[in-house]
This record gives C-alpha cells, sequence and structure tokens, in this order.
C-alpha cells in the first residue's frame, strides 16, 4: 500500500487479459494480458483505427512541469480524476506529489477507493442517503481515508446533517464540507457572502459535519484570457478569500482549512489571488487536464500553453486521434474512419496533422491546407482546395482539443513512446473507468 493509494491495485491491471470489448486493440491481442503485450514491445502500426493515443514522454513532462510549477508558487494540487478516470495515470499524479485526487459523484468515489486512494475531494454536493451511508462506512473502516464535499446552500447542508445524523452514532469521525461559492452566470455555489457565511454556519453547528474550508471554480464564469475576462476571473477568486476570512473563527482549531479553485484554464490567477493565504490555509488547485495538455483548447487558454500567462515550461500536448481515410467521393472531400464515438469535438473539430508514412522506412509528412469540416458518430468529414493530398488507405495523426471528452471514448487506451516517430512502439495500456 502505497501512502496515498494501493500500489499493489494499480500494478495489478497490468495483468487483466483483454478483449473484443477493448475497441483499441487487434482480435490478434484478445485473451492476452497487458503485461504480455507489452513484453513484445508491440507498434503502432499494429494497432487499427480509428484509434487514441497518449504520449509517455509527453505526460512524463507534464506531471513534472505542474508540479514544479505548483511547489514554486506554495500551492497544492488535487487534480481532477474526472478528466482521465484512470487509476494508473492518478497514481502517478500522486506520485509527482499530488494532495489528493479531485472527483465529482460518488460513482468516482468507488473507483477511487477501489485502487485505495486515501484523499479525495468530491467537486460536487453529494446528498443522496446511500452514498452518504457509503461514505460513512469507508470512513469508519479506514481510519487514514480522507473525503471532502461541498454545500453551496443551507438546504443541503440540513440534508447531509439529516442522512448522516440518522445513520451514524456521536462518536463518528465528523465529514469535511467545503462552502461552495459561485457566481453569476456561473454553474453551482452561493452567490453572494451572505449566503456563503450562512452555509458556513450552518456546517459549523451540525453535529456531524465539519466545516473545511470554501472552494469554486471560475471556469465555469469565464472562457477568455484577454483582460477583461482575467479580472472577471480575479474579482471572483478574490470573492473566496473574503468569504474564507469570515469564515475564520468558525473552523476547528488545529484545523488548516482548505480554500480550492483552479481548473486547468487560470490556475496562475487562483496563485496570484489566493495563494497568499497560505501557509495559514491549504490553497489547493485542481487541473486536471494538464496530464495530456491538448491541440485546442487548452493550448490556446492554459496559462502554461501556446502563450504563457506564466513562468514554467510550456505543457505538451500528449493526446492524438489516428484516423485511416476510407472514402474520396468528390473534389475536395475525404471520409475517415473516426467519429464523435471516438474524438472529442465539445471544444474544437480534430487537427489535422501527420500522415504516417505509406512506404517502411520513410518519414511522416506534415499536412497543411486540410480542415476537419465535421463528425457524424463514425466519419469525419476532411476538406481541402486543389489536388488531394491524401488517398484512400492513408493513415493520419489528428490533434485533438479537451481531454475532459477524449477518455470517456476509451476503455484501454495505447501510450506511444514518441508521437512524431514513423512507427512508435506502445510503451502502456492505460484503464478507464467511466
Amino acid at each position: 500500500m502505497s501512502a496515498s493509494y494501493d500500489a499493489a491495485a494499480v500494478a495489478a491491471l497490468a495483468d487483466q487479459p483483454v478483449s473484443w470489448q477493448d475497441k483499441a486493440l487487434p482480435p490478434g491481442w484478445w485473451g492476452r494480458t497487458v503485461r504480455e503485450i507489452l513484453a513484445d514491445r508491440p507498434r503502432l502500426s499494429q494497432l487499427p483505427t480509428p484509434l487514441l493515443t497518449l504520449s509517455g514522454p509527453g505526460m512524463r513532462h507534464n506531471l513534472a512541469t505542474m508540479a514544479r510549477w505548483c511547489a514554486d508558487h506554495g500551492v497544492e494540487l488535487a487534480p481532477h480524476g474526472k478528466t482521465t478516470m484512470a487509476p494508473a495515470l492518478w497514481a502517478a499524479q500522486l506520485d509527482a506529489g499530488a494532495w489528493a485526487i479531485t472527483l465529482a459523484n460518488g460513482f468516482q468515489l468507488g473507483v477511487a477507493r477501489a485502487f485505495g486512494v486515501r484523499r479525495v475531494m468530491i467537486a460536487n454536493a453529494v446528498i443522496s442517503p446511500l452514498q452518504l451511508r457509503w461514505i460513512a462506512d469507508e470512513l469508519a473502516a479506514d481510519p487514514e481515508f480522507e473525503v471532502l464535499v461541498w454545500a453551496d446552500s443551507v438546504r443541503t447542508v440540513e440534508q447531509l446533517e439529516a442522512a448522516r445524523s440518522a445513520y451514524v452514532g456521536p462518536d463518528a469521525r465528523p465529514l469535511d464540507v467545503l462552502v461552495e461559492i459561485g457566481g453569476a452566470q456561473g454553474r453551482t455555489g452561493a452567490r453572494d457572502a451572505e449566503t456563503a457565511v450562512a452555509v458556513g454556519e450552518a456546517i459549523a453547528s451540525a453535529s456531524t459535519l465539519r466545516l473545511a474550508g470554501v472552494a469554486g471554480y471560475e471556469g465555469a464564469i469565464a472562457h477568455g484570457a484577454d483582460d477583461a475576462g482575467l479580472e472577471h476571473v480575479r474579482a471572483y477568486l478574490q470573492s473566496l478569500a473574503d468569504v474564507h476570512a469570515k469564515l475564520t473563527d468558525l473552523y476547528d482549531d488545529g484545523l488548516t482549512p482548505v480554500v480550492s479553485a483552479g481548473g486547468s484554464a487560470y490556475f496562475e490567477q487562483v496563485a496570484k489571488v489566493l495563494g497568499p493565504l497560505a501557509p495559514a490555509a491549504r490553497v489547493v488547485l485542481r487541473s486536471g487536464a494538464y496530464i495530456a495538455h491538448d491541440d485546442g483548447y487548452y493550448r490556446q487558454i492554459s496559462p502554461l500553453g501556446s502563450a504563457p500567462r506564466t513562468d514554467g515550461d510550456r505543457l505538451i500536448p500528449s493526446m492524438h486521434g489516428w484516423v485511416r481515410i476510407t472514402s474520396q467521393p468528390e473534389p475536395g472531400l475525404a471520409i475517415f474512419d473516426a467519429g464523435k464515438r471516438d474524438l472529442p469535438f465539445d471544444e474544437g473539430m480534430p487537427e489535422p496533422q501527420l500522415l504516417r508514412p505509406r512506404t517502411e522506412g520513410d518519414s511522416p509528412t506534415p499536412l497543411t491546407g486540410l480542415t476537419v469540416r465535421k463528425l457524424n458518430d463514425q466519419h469525419g468529414f476532411l476538406t481541402f482546395d486543389g489536388e488531394p493530398p491524401v488517398v484512400i488507405g492513408d493513415e493520419l495523426r489528428v490533434g485533438l482539443s479537451h481531454p475532459c471528452t477524449a477518455f470517456d471514448k476509451w476503455g484501454l487506451i495505447p501510450v506511444i513512446d514518441d508521437p512524431d516517430a514513423a512507427d512508435p512502439v506502445v510503451v502502456d495500456l492505460v484503464r478507464t473507468f467511466f
């Protein structure tokens, strides 16, 4: 058992046989374990399309870059595990120094507990009595297990207290709850300081709960990195700091309260505004997309993306799609074999990048002048001007936008040693649980 997760359970994933349920893998691999497959050092050319891959070197760079950045700026990291739902990647994040794993609901918490994750933040309200009873049982069974949940209304606190007080005894460990602060036109979260303070007071007064800090998500209230957008983010983050200050006298003696914000788009603003609260408070980022980064939304908006807004190494896009041209039905159009069921599309279409070698020994060819116009369920529409730069049978690498809607389409994802190579080596197979 690791200090923060069950390393044996994570390692045991390599002993699971693959099957027809794993769409990334060829029939010749069915029935073999991940460990057996990797021992042969298979190549990308042995895998069918469509395909999603991860870059091993790229992810290692991103893990080290984010860990170093957090350490340099005096903040902690609890990466949002919903991005990948891959315990092996959670383990890598925890090994790199992450304080906790963030999740979004009870099912995801169940996955984390199956792999022994010891500290979890649920960035959501958990009010299902069944889930609250299970969490109470987990807290009772494992003294080292820690979980924090959110509440944005007194009614939510009343629901938490009613469900728990009917189930746990007076000596049960309290459930740690953070007051969630929101913003106009945002998602959940108390919309004003008065409401937020009332929520904090209700938590502190409850017999089975403990007020553990404040939290929020600035990504729900801003979508750009211009001066106006960043100022809006800073104003919102200041509202978290202000509520935290109003709640100071309600925190238990000896408790280091958590003040948490920061997705993958504005974490440098969190460090600027909330960082000064440390060490009296534990300032926790929840960035999740950084491990894969991307060639779309996060490349453009991440503080460590293509136009960096902070110090530190840039993140490396480390997820790619691989597609094959299957039809050229009319001039200026080619159809490939991947669609919405295979590749993310909600934050931008795939970006054609490389043509894999048509002849063994050749190098990949960079692609320009091609655009993915749209995706159907299982087809992609590639458009171009002039003579066709691709022919039926060609295999292309495409850049992708938005990791959060990429991982969920694949139950087993190959990790390769070099996405720019003519025929990369598959060095790992990452299992997801969605």
